[in-house]
């Protein structure tokens, strides 16, 4: 720093090329720095040409699959005579597995008002905006909070019933809290757990939730929507 360096005004905001700079600043201008050029490449070929390639491959599989196998259709249309269990497509099966156990204002309304509302509001929350693990972002108390919300929730499902999500609820906590608990031992399953985010465990179970509500309404729903085992 003793030494007589002699700055020149100029423009200009690139670091790589102008590590020591005086940035003079207006009312209408702002101060901007912009980083090293990284290596890119063009949509067209590269990105095109493999979509397009990907979605010929995906063609001709569909093709084939409907050559060698028939599509499970069921017999014409008869306005005399619903079919048991009337299933919804799979997409719905879930919320439709939901109505076994919630009444309908429920099941049909308030709680995938309130997921989609969730899904919507979260991503605006400060929640681990650092993406440090679960543990190291809640604090013991915190834990507990956690772990008594979801004791509240496992009995609410406990009340109506709703095994399919009271499971992969009890699961998913457990696995989360076990990783807040455990100590840096090396091992990869500890490891996983320990490193996970709030976020991590927030997306999971509502895809593991989702998916067993879904497994559960196509494959072991029978007559009358009792439970069937598929094999029988």
């Amino acid at each position: 720093m003793s030494e007589n360096k002699e700055y020149k005004a100029g423009f200009g905001s690139d670091f790589s090329k102008d590590p020591i700079r005086i940035v003079f600043l207006t009312k209408r201008t702002s101060a901007r720095v912009q980083g090293a050029p990284r290596a890119q490449v063009m949509s067209y070929p590269h990105v095109i040409l493999r979509e397009a390639i990907a979605f010929q491959l995906l063609t001709i599989v569909l093709v084939l699959i409907a050559l060698f196998w028939d599509a499970p259709l069921e017999q014409l249309a008869n306005p005399l005579q619903t079919p048991n269990p009337a299933k919804a497509p799979w997409y719905f099966l879930g919320l439709q597995e939901m109505l076994h156990y919630f009444p309908p204002i429920m099941a049909g309304v308030l709680i995938p008002v309130l997921v989609i509302i969730a899904l919507v509001l979260i991503p605006y929350f400060s929640i681990n905006i650092r993406s440090e693990p679960l543990s190291a972002s809640v604090s013991r108390l915190g834990i507990w909070i956690f772990g008594g919300a979801v004791v509240g929730l496992l009995i609410f499902f406990g009340i109506y019933e709703a095994w399919t999500m009271f499971a992969p609820t009890a699961l998913v906590a457990v696995l989360a809290i076990s990783g807040c608990l455990m100590q840096p031992s090396g091992g990869v399953v500890t490891e996983f757990l320990r490193s996970r985010t709030l976020a991590w465990w927030l997306m999971t179970w509502f895809i593991v939730v989702s998916i067993a509500l879904t497994i559960v309404g196509t494959f072991f729903r029978g007559p009358g929507w009792s439970w069937v085992w598929p094999w029988r």
